[in-house]
This record gives structure tokens, C-alpha cells and sequence, in this order.
């Protein structure tokens, strides 16, 4: 039988939710003790607008009712909904554009918590919602590597998931209201620095408005708070505990995708620019007091002129090195080429005249294509065709490479960029030249390790498909 609500004992109830949000939270703390300080976290507040459970990354809100029905039914409902609102914490599903498509988002968002809570195959969160999840999950799992909300999120959007067939997906999945992720008002005059009003958590009260206190925090505050919990959580997971590092999961995998390191594309290749001189009026060297005095004495004629010459560091000798092995797609390599193509191009990048090599490779080299100028490099984009699809072994570039240099093909070669799966034979013996591996992180749960002198460079296919989306 449900619990009835009785005005008279308001107050009495929310004690009582209360208690049982906080029997359920030192639950989750007895078994997960990697999740410490994001289980203690959020400040546990009712609100009677509420008809569930949310949270704004500072507050865990409850409807008393709802807290008191669901746990008089199965009381591990109270304890997985609350560490599924953790790991929505954890993963930061809540900082989102609110661009996104948000019933796509909310559902992909859903899925990626509840089957990190499967994996991690604790008996006190087990729910009846449990096995009716396991059709979907399945499914997902035999078209994803990862089941990270990105992932999920794209593979709907992919599908064209209709938004009536995404709420009925999300039914057995749903625990907690995201209205709050969507319309999040900073405060007022609010410059982004730490407030100095206490963070305690504060005796149980309503809140004068649904999601809205007096003492909410910023909310990249509250992004960089979850980044460092996240970045614990990984890190306790990984050294203090060998069970838990050893576990394959959505949790493992989720913290992997989230706290790796973030590489631009634009910036990376910079490193690879030399020191030239491009024709271009040098401003910093230009004295115009000697210019407008010249003007002034002589009428129209300055005492010195701009210098037409600076000294610039772009891009001039480069390879690009594309793994054309049956297990990478024709679609991406292409997409990567047209990505550094659109970067090289802009003027700043990109000397008149350059010495750049584009070699097709699986187990030997297939083809290579010298490009000297812009106009080259967009005729090749054009008609590029893939060549090979056998093997892959990256040794045949690397001796290429160097035999290119010892015939004088090069003046000063500082990079080349390798994009693979990364699963080959790689060289013993470190070029003379700076060597990046790039993989697109869909591809893996892990990235294969690549030898030590060699530099390890992981991109989402949203920084190389150029139709991606910004979530």
C-alpha cells in the first residue's frame, strides 16, 4: 500500500525521507569507499514542486512522497537512485549545452549511469528495473565499444530516433528529472570566483523556489568541484583498489573517456611549424613616428617605409602518414586528410611554397603524393582515392622517410603524423623527427601504447568528423 500523505505530518515525513536518503547514501559509501567524496557531495534538500528526485551538481532535491512510496515498495530503489544521480555528477552529464537535443541526451545520459550501476554487480542495487534494461543494453553493446553518453547519444541521433520512441526507451531507465540541466541562472553579479558563504550542509528547509537557493553556487564552479571528484575517483580506482581497476565497466570506462586528456587539432599541429619569412607588412618593426614625421616635413613623402617581410613560424615540410590497413575506415582517413587540409590552409599555418608528403601505407608503402603549394593540396583532397587495405606494419614510412632525407628531399623535417588503429609493428629506433600516432577514441576502451619516444595523440571523431556536434 502507498503511503498516504497527511498535511499534518509534513515535517515528520520530510525527517523521514530524509533518513532513508541517508541510510541509503552510508549504504553506497559501506561498498564503494573509492566514491567517498562524491557520495557525501550534494546537500540532500525536499521540494514539494519536485514530483521525483534531482539534482542542480550542488543539491540532491527529493519529493518526500516519492522518496517514502518508492522505498516502502523496494528499498534499494532509494540507494541505486541516488548513486544514479552520483554518477549523472561523476560523468557531468548535467553541464551541457542546451542546444543538444535534450530527450536524445536525457536518455543516452540514463543508459550510460544505469549500466555503469550493472556493472558494478552490487546486491543492494539491484531493482525490478534492472532486467528490463538488459534488451536495450545488449543491443547497444553489440554496435558501441564504449557505452559512454556520447556514444549513445550519437548512435541515436545516427538512427534518427524518433522523440516519442526515445521517451518510451527511457522508461526503464529513468530515475531522475533533468529540467534543471537545461535552465541554469547564475547569480547575480556572480563573477565566477569561489564564494566565501559556508558550503556545510545546512539543516533540512524548502527552497523558495523549484532548483533555486540563495546560496547556489556558479555553475563552472560546480563543473571544476566535479572534475576534481571525478579525477579522484578514477585515481582511487585505479591504485587504491585492484578490484575495482580491473573492472571493465561502464564506470571504469566512463572516468577513462572523461578525464583523458583533451587535445585540439589546430594547436597540436603548430608544434610541427618552422621559422620562415612571409610577405606580409612587419607592424612590429614599423616606427611610425619616423612614418608620420617624414609625412609632416616632406608632405607626402615618409623617412621610412613598412618592411614588406616577417619572420613567421608556419608549417613547411611535413608528412602525413595514413594507415590504409582493412581495419581503418575510408570515410574517417578521409575525413582526418580534409580536417588538416582545412587547418593547414588558413594563411597563418601555411607557407606559399611547402614540402609536405601524404603516404598511403598498410604493410608497404602504397603511395606519395608530394604537395607544394595550397592549390595542390586541395586538388589532392578532391580526388584522393585510398590504396591497399592489407596489413599493417609502420616501419616501410619510417624507412621511406628516412631515405627521402638522406637523398635531400627534405631541409628541415620536424614531424610526421601517423593515423592508424595502432595495432602494427612499430619501429625499434626513434626517427630524427617528432612522431605522433593519432586513433580516434571510439575505436577503443583503451588506446594501444605506442613506443616511448613517440607521442600519443587521441582525438574524438567530433574533432575529425566536420559535421559533428557540439554537445
Amino acid at each position: 500500500m502507498d503511503v498516504i500523505e497527511d498535511s499534518n505530518s509534513l515535517n515528520q515525513a520530510d525527517l523521514l525521507a530524509d533518513k532513508i536518503i541517508k541510510f541509503s547514501r552510508d549504504t553506497l559509501l559501506v561498498n564503494l569507499r573509492f566514491l567517498d567524496a562524491a557520495i557525501h557531495q550534494l546537500i540532500i534538500q525536499p521540494e514539494d514542486e519536485l514530483d521525483t528526485i534531482a539534482t542542480d551538481g550542488q543539491y540532491f532535491f527529493f519529493n518526500t512522497w516519492h522518496i517514502l512510496n518508492n522505498f516502502q515498495r523496494q528499498m534499494e530503489a532509494i540507494t541505486r537512485d541516488y548513486l544514479h544521480v552520483i554518477f549523472h555528477c561523476i560523468f557531468q552529464h548535467l553541464f551541457i549545452n542546451k542546444l543538444v537535443f535534450q530527450s536524445c541526451w536525457d536518455l543516452a545520459c540514463d543508459i550510460a549511469v544505469e549500466n555503469a550501476i550493472n556493472d558494478i554487480g552490487i546486491q543492494s542495487l539491484d531493482t525490478a528495473r534492472q532486467s528490463k534494461q538488459m534488451q536495450v543494453i545488449t543491443q547497444l553493446k553489440s554496435s558501441l565499444r564504449l557505452m559512454t553518453a556520447e556514444k549513445i547519444y550519437r548512435y541515436y541521433l545516427d538512427k534518427k530516433t524518433s522523440e516519442e520512441e526515445l521517451v518510451n526507451l527511457r522508461q526503464n531507465f529513468y530515475a531522475d528529472n533533468h529540467t534543471l540541466w537545461y535552465v541554469r541562472p547564475e547569480k547575480k553579479g556572480s563573477t565566477g570566483e569561489r564564494d566565501q558563504e559556508s558550503t556545510e550542509v545546512e539543516p533540512i528547509q524548502r527552497s523558495k523556489g523549484w532548483g533555486q537557493s540563495k546560496h547556489s553556487r556558479p555553475t563552472q564552479e560546480l563543473i571544476d568541484l566535479w572534475k576534481q571528484i571525478s579525477e579522484r575517483a578514477q585515481v582511487d580506482i585505479e591504485t587504491a583498489s585492484k578490484k575495482w581497476g580491473d573492472l571493465g565497466g561502464g564506470l571504469h570506462q566512463g572516468l577513462n573517456q572523461l578525464n583523458r586528456e583533451k587535445y585540439n587539432y589546430a594547436s597540436f599541429l603548430k608544434r610541427f611549424s618552422v621559422l620562415g619569412e612571409a610577405m606580409q607588412v612587419n607592424d612590429e618593426e614599423f616606427d611610425l613616428i619616423f612614418y608620420t614625421y617624414g609625412l609632416k616635413l616632406y608632405e607626402n613623402m615618409p623617412l621610412i617605409e613598412p618592411l614588406e617581410y616577417k619572420e613567421v613560424k608556419r608549417i613547411k615540410e611535413f608528412v602525413v602518414a595514413i594507415d590504409t590497413s582493412g581495419s581503418v575506415s575510408g570515410q574517417v582517413v578521409q575525413a582526418f586528410v580534409q580536417k588538416t587540409y582545412n587547418i593547414l590552409k588558413q594563411t597563418e599555418n601555411f607557407f606559399t611554397k611547402v614540402n609536405i608528403h601524404i603516404i598511403q601505407c598498410d604493410a608497404e608503402i602504397q603511395e606519395d603524393y608530394k604537395i607544394t603549394n595550397p592549390e595542390e593540396f586541395d586538388k589532392y583532397v578532391q580526388s584522393m582515392q585510398l590504396r591497399g587495405f592489407g596489413g599493417t606494419d609502420f616501419r616501410p614510412v619510417f624507412t621511406y622517410v628516412d631515405d627521402l632525407i638522406k637523398k635531400r628531399e627534405f631541409e628541415n623535417l620536424r614531424g610526421l603524423i601517423y593515423f592508424t588503429d595502432g595495432f602494427g609493428i612499430y619501429p625499434t629506433k626513434k626517427p630524427l623527427y617528432d612522431t605522433a600516432f593519432v586513433f580516434l577514441d571510439e575505436d577503443y576502451v583503451d588506446t594501444p601504447d605506442v613506443p616511448p619516444w613517440a607521442i600519443k595523440l587521441v582525438l574524438s571523431s567530433d574533432d575529425v568528423m566536420e559535421e559533428g556536434i557540439n554537445l
